[in-house]
C-alpha cells in the first residue's frame, strides 16, 4: 500500500521535481501540496497566491495555504503555524516532503517539528549534485522562469530569463546551478504533471536594493482533451 504524502510547494522547479519524483514512485501517493505565504504572495519567489492556486488546479491536487505574520517569523511561530495548518487541512497523510538539496542541517530542522506532530519527512532530492538536478529539471521539460534574482550574487538582468542550458552557462561559476543558496528563485509554468500550462504576460521587473522581481499577469490554459 502506498504512503500518503503532502508536498511543500514554493511554485518553483525544486518543489516540482520533488512532486514528480514522488508521483512516479511506487512507494508514495501525493495527496496535496501546501504553501506558506505572507499576505497574498509567497516570500522570496514573490509568487501571488492566485498563481499558486492555478498551479494546484493544473495538478488537480488540494492546496493548503498557511499565512505567515512576517517574512522571518521566529522558529516557534513558523513551526506552530505549519503544523497547525497541516493538521487542520483535513487531508490524510503520514509523510511530508520537502525539496531541500543540501545536507546542511535543514533535514534535522524539518524533522524537529514535523516528527513530533506524528509525521515523517521525505527529502527526494537531498544530497544529489545540483548540476545533475539542474540537467534533470531541464530534460524533464519543467519550464521555469527566474522570477527573483539576488543582485549581490547574479546579474539582475537575468530576472525574467528562462531556466535552460543557456542560462546555466551564463551563471557565475560560484553560483549554485539550482540557486540553492538563494541566488535566484523560480516559477514553473509548464511540466508533464500539469494538465495545461500558465501563460505569462510580463509587465515589469522591480529592482530593489538587493532583490529584483519579475512581475507578470498569469492565465491558466488547460489542455483540451480530444473527443472520443
Amino acid at each position: 500500500m502506498k504512503k500518503n504524502v503532502i508536498v511543500s510547494w514554493s511554485s518553483g522547479k525544486d518543489s516540482t521535481l520533488t512532486l514528480e519524483r514522488l508521483m512516479e514512485s511506487d512507494e508514495y501517493r501525493v495527496v496535496g501540496i501546501f504553501t506558506t505565504h505572507l499576505a497574498d504572495e509567497v516570500p522570496f519567489q514573490a509568487t501571488p497566491i492566485s498563481v499558486i492556486k492555478m498551479q494546484a488546479e493544473l495538478l488537480s491536487l488540494p492546496l493548503v495555504t498557511i499565512e505567515l505574520p512576517e517574512v522571518f517569523p521566529s522558529n516557534e511561530v513558523y513551526q506552530t503555524l505549519v503544523v497547525n495548518g497541516l493538521k487542520t487541512s483535513k487531508l490524510e497523510f503520514s509523510y511530508v516532503a520537502f525539496g531541500d538539496m543540501f545536507c546542511n542541517g535543514i533535514a534535522e530542522y524539518r524533522r524537529s517539528y514535523i516528527e513530533p506532530a506524528g509525521w515523517h519527512c521525505v527529502f527526494p532530492l537531498m544530497g544529489e549534485a545540483s548540476s545533475q538536478l539542474a540537467d534533470e529539471i531541464i530534460t524533464r521539460g519543467i519550464q521555469t522562469m527566474l522570477v527573483t534574482a539576488d543582485s549581490s550574487r547574479i546579474s539582475k538582468d537575468l530576472c525574467g530569463s528562462w531556466y535552460d542550458q543557456k542560462l546555466l552557462t551564463e551563471l557565475p561559476h560560484e553560483v549554485d546551478p539550482c540557486g540553492e543558496n538563494g541566488e535566484f528563485h523560480t516559477l514553473v509554468t509548464k511540466t508533464t504533471s500539469f494538465n495545461g500550462k500558465l501563460e505569462l504576460h510580463l509587465t515589469e521587473v522591480e529592482h530593489g536594493e538587493r532583490f529584483s522581481h519579475q512581475r507578470y499577469t498569469a492565465k491558466l490554459l488547460r489542455k483540451v482533451n480530444p473527443r472520443v
